[in-house]
């Protein structure tokens, strides 16, 4: 084992970062790739994730579905699926464990990916949407894995797709189930005493009883408790923000000053350069939001929808708000609190913050619970992702035992212990990341022409722009 974690820990380096290769400290391949896609993408799609942001976010939360469009979800319950599964564990571990490796500067360097990932969002969604068929139960499936095989033409379009698939199943099981299991279970353990056998065993029975029931039930319960879990911790972490209102231009002005110089080593904090601040604050952005690894592409594929654009739009405001909601406040209860300088390292670090800006016991069980509940949804989003993927490799024949083991491997994450596979996690998403990011390169122009056309069609307009001249005015359907 010892040899394999080596190894592991090597391929992940090479991947992520963070190794050291011929006496250099090596930057990793994904980092650059994933950060230039999302900046080449927001010049292509002409900085769509700006221009069109209100009508988004009004499409995906104030009208939610859409009669007519072909698919097995609304639009608002593909959008809280694809939030189950990123708003998770990421956005109270991984946000900690950017300002602790990379100081409060990793913050702004998580803001910057969740700004140009959204264009990588909105393009994973679009050709999602363009690209999914009926699979033998007469549900849509779609995603890389669908896309990158019919959209890329010639031998590597099917290279890349069954590439990504099967990266994407092995992820599933790491990421997406066992590392979440053991994150919930340690905490319950740690914050209530509760055994791990016992938490191993209620996440079980909670997530086989959604689980079996495929996309349809997924959807109607991440639509019904994904935005409350995320109200009561934005509430909370308002709480914390409010009593500490007088430390908060002093932090965002740290933010900022720090993306570029570095943090000096200061209490429990040992010191980061530049590098460090910008590496790990792409790094734990990518982790926390996804873009790039192409998974959105897969939630957006079972939304009822008209026209790909119209669901790209509602699937990037996912990326807008886990990182510039979710992920800021949990970075600015850490930095206003001083929790960053505690020497403490991911979970703690958080549970610590809220403990110090709420009253009583209450931040300690404020963050226990939402890391039980982002973590939950979390094993939801990804048993559909995974699903998606064994339906393009063995047909729809091999989705319900896929359910039936990952529903199983739930109850052996949360009792066993997991370095090895957090290891094999993190080499397993960077993996899956690269044969999606070679699509959305190859496939930039296609989505950038048929939004352009879409958006300058009297459908595409806004009510104002239709009055300005553009088009017939008429009732403004976006």
């Amino acid at each position: 084992m010892d040899d394999v974690n080596d190894f592991l820990s090597r391929a992940s380096g090479l991947v992520w970062g963070g190794e050291t290769w011929g006496g250099y400290d090596f930057f990793g391949i994904l980092i650059p790739l994933l950060l230039g896609t999302g900046l080449y993408l927001t010049w292509r799609m002409s900085a769509i994730q700006f221009r069109t942001l209100g009508r988004a976010l009004r499409l995906g939360l104030l009208k939610r579905k859409e009669p007519g469009g072909e698919g097995d979800v609304t639009h608002y319950e593909a959008l809280t699926t694809a939030l189950a599964a990123t708003v998770g564990v990421g956005n109270i571990a991984g946000v900690a464990g950017a300002i602790y490796l990379g100081g409060p500067g990793a913050l702004f360097w998580m803001w910057i990916t969740g700004l140009v990932g959204m264009a990588t969002k909105y393009c994973e969604a679009f050709l999602g949407v363009k690209f999914r068929h009926t699979d033998a139960a007469g549900e849509q499936s779609g995603g890389p894995q669908s896309y990158l095989t019919h959209g890329i033409r010639g031998r590597l379009g099917p290279i890349l797709g069954v590439t990504f698939a099967v990266f994407a199943i092995l992820a599933s099981f790491g990421i997406g189930n066992m590392t979440q299991a053991n994150t919930v279970a340690s905490t319950a353990d740690g914050s209530w005493n509760v055994p791990t056998w016992v938490t191993g065993l209620i996440l079980t029975i909670c997530a086989g009883a959604v689980i079996i029931g495929g996309i349809k039930m997924i959807g109607k319960v991440t639509a019904a408790f994904v935005p409350l879990m995320i109200v009561v911790y934005l509430l909370a972490g308002t709480w914390v923000l409010l009593a500490n209102v007088g430390e908060l231009p002093d932090a965002i002005e740290l933010i900022f000053t720090d993306a570029f110089t570095g943090t000096s080593a200061v209490g429990g904090f040992l010191g980061a350069g530049f590098l460090f601040a910008l590496r790990y604050g792409v790094a734990r952005g990518i982790f926390s939001n996804e873009s790039g690894l192409g998974t959105g592409g897969i939630a957006a594929a079972a939304a009822k929808s008209t026209h790909p654009v119209r669901q790209a739009l509602v699937s990037m405001t996912q990326t807008f708000i886990d990182t510039i909601v979710v992920v800021t406040f949990t970075g600015l209860v850490i930095i206003v609190t001083g929790a960053w300088q505690s020497g403490e390292d991911g979970a703690p670090m958080t549970s610590l913050a809220f403990e110090t800006g709420l009253p009583g016991d209450w931040g300690d069980h404020v963050v226990a619970v939402s890391v039980a509940f982002f973590a939950f949804s979390t094993l939801l989003g990804w048993s559909y992702y995974g699903e998606r993927n064994v339906e393009r490799l063995v047909g729809r024949v091999g989705v319900m035992p896929y359910r039936a083991v990952f529903v199983l491997v739930v109850y052996v994450g949360a009792v066993t212990e997991l370095e090895t596979v957090w290891t094999f996690s993190d080499v397993m998403n960077g993996l899956m990341a690269l044969p999606n990011l070679i699509g959305l390169l190859i496939l930039a122009g296609l989505v950038a022409r048929e939004t352009r056309e879409y958006l300058n069609s009297p459908e595409g307009m806004t009510l104002k722009e239709r009055r300005r001249g553009r088009g017939p005015e008429e009732e403004d359907r976006v």
